[in-house]
Parts: C-alpha cells; sequence; structure tokens
C-alpha cells in the first residue's frame, strides 16, 4: 500500500503534502526533524491520508494536490475540519468567514 499525507503543522499552522509506502515511520521522521522541509515548522499533525495500489497513484496525487486546483479541492473537501477548529481557537493565519455567503456549501462542520 501507498499513501498520499497532508501534515498540519502545530507551530506555524501551514500544511505539507507528501506521499509514502510506510505512513508511521514516515510521520516519525517528519517530527523527529529528519526531514529538512519540514523540520522548522515541528511539530506535525496527520490531518488525512489517502491510500493507493500503486506507487505511481500516490506520487501522482501528492502532485496533484501541490498544484492549482488540487491545493484548492484539498483545502476545501479534505483538510476543511482542521482549518475549522483553528478558526475556532482563533489561530493567527486562520481563514476568515465571509458574512455573504449563507449557502450550505459554504459552512465548516467539525466532527466530534
Amino acid at each position: 500500500m501507498h499513501y498520499t499525507y497532508i501534515l498540519l503543522s502545530s507551530k506555524s499552522h501551514i500544511f505539507y503534502f507528501g506521499s509514502t509506502n510506510n505512513l508511521k515511520n514516515r510521520l516519525d521522521l517528519h517530527n523527529s526533524g529528519q526531514v529538512v522541509s519540514t523540520k522548522p515548522h515541528l511539530p506535525w499533525k496527520l490531518v488525512w491520508y489517502g491510500v493507493f495500489q500503486t506507487e505511481k497513484q500516490a506520487r501522482n496525487f501528492e502532485l496533484y494536490l501541490k498544484h492549482g486546483s488540487g491545493k484548492a479541492f484539498a483545502y476545501k473537501r479534505l483538510v476543511s475540519v482542521a482549518l475549522a477548529k483553528d478558526f475556532e481557537a482563533g489561530i493567527k493565519g486562520s481563514p476568515k468567514p465571509r458574512a455573504q455567503d449563507t449557502s450550505p456549501s459554504a459552512k465548516l462542520y467539525i466532527l466530534k
């Protein structure tokens, strides 16, 4: 099995998109500071992951999430719960609600 995952930095509240064949080991590497690109933003929380049959599928989905419409898709559909919790906690950098947008799709739902 191969995984595409999204991490949230508890320190700087940014997202990191990645792929791996061993999710637990990769998360441990991120949180131990052994990944250069994520070291300055420790610690990391896993907020979403998807499972794929091939490495190519996982890698392609990771690349999709890192660019354009894929990033918008990730923020809207995959990490909205993490963003909603940040917003409720008043964390700096969290998205601001749009006052004029009252459509059902504009609401953020929190799973408990």
